[in-house]
Formats: structure tokens, sequence, C-alpha cells
């Protein structure tokens, strides 16, 4: 079983970092092959809306998104992480996914059925404990999970965790995260 883990945030060793990290780790315990896809570290532009997708399935823009989607493609199970900002995923997750339209266009323009199902997680975290934080994000995540063809299993929210690395502070949150990906993998 192939894991790819989207890292939407842009502090590297940060509490969406860590938790993802620890989510690979339960996968790969479990006997999965894992990957981990850093989008701040990657040059994504957000979609054009130049609906060339809506041709052929694919996506003119050429930049390292076009290495993503076989990734995409390939995996059997895919984790979402991201901190919440302005009650959504990050601006770097939320690009990621603008691009994923390619494979709204072949599901449901193109009735194109070749996605894969795959197994869907989401990780978020966010500073504010706001009743509604998660109510976005969790719309943003369970569309993009249909766009490429994704079941969500599990999700792990974690409120009022901001300073980097202070989920360290909250074993119980980092245990979540690893039992979390074990469950991905069985």
């Amino acid at each position: 079983m192939k894991v790819l883990g989207i890292m939407g945030s842009p502090r590297i060793g940060g509490n969406t970092d860590l938790l993802l990290d620890e989510a690979l780790k339960g996968a790969t315990s479990a006997g999965a092959e894992v990957e981990k896809i850093v989008v701040d570290r990657l040059k994504i532009t957000p979609c054009k809306e130049i609906y060339h997708c809506l041709i052929d399935g694919t996506c003119p823009l050429k930049d390292d998104m076009q290495d993503i989607y076989p990734k995409i493609l390939a995996a059997d199970a895919i984790i979402v992480a991201s901190p919440i900002e302005f009650y959504t995923v990050s601006p770097q997750t939320l690009t990621l996914m603008s691009r994923c339209q390619a494979f709204w266009a072949r599901k449901y323009v193109l009735k194109n059925l070749d996605i894969p199902i795959k197994r869907g997680t989401f990780i978020g975290v966010g500073a504010t404990k706001g009743e509604k934080l998660f109510d976005g994000p969790r719309l943003t995540v369970k569309y993009f999970f249909q766009a490429i063809n994704a079941e969500l299993k599990e999700e792990l929210l974690v409120r009022g965790v901001d300073k980097k690395g202070e989920i360290k502070d909250h074993p119980e949150h980092l245990a979540a995260a690893l039992e979390l990906g074990k469950k991905l993998v069985a």
C-alpha cells in the first residue's frame, strides 16, 4: 500500500508537520510505503480556469504539479495535513487542491473513472478554539477527496495549538496521529 502525505504548512517542524510525520510513521509501521510532499517547497500555480481539463482531463500549466498528479493516482491512501487559516486550509494546500480540477473534470465531466478509489485522512491544526473552526476545512477536504476519488476515513482535528512545536506538549495528539496512520493502512 502506498500512502501519500500532503503537508500544507509552510512551517517545517511545526505542529502540522509533526502530526503528519507521526501519521506516516504509523502507516509505515503497518507496512505501507510512504511519501511526503511539502507543498510550500514546490512551485505550483493556482488554477487559472483555462478549462483545458474539460477537454481531456489534463492541466496545461507546466509546474511542479505535473509531478504530483501521478503520485496522487498511484497512492492507495492520502493524508492531507494543513494548518487552519481563516477557517479553511492553508493557501498552499488550497493551491494544490485547486489544480486537482483536472481530476474533477475527468470524473464528473468526461465520465472517465480511471482514478482508483483511495482512502483519505485529514489532519487539521488550528490556533483558536472556535466551535466552527473545522467546518470550512472539512468541506474543502471532503470535496477535494471526492475529486480525486478518495473516501474520507479518519480525521484528526486539533484546536488551541499555535506555537511552533507546541504539539509536543500534547502527546495524546501525537499518539492519535500515529494510530490514525496505522488505521489508514489496516
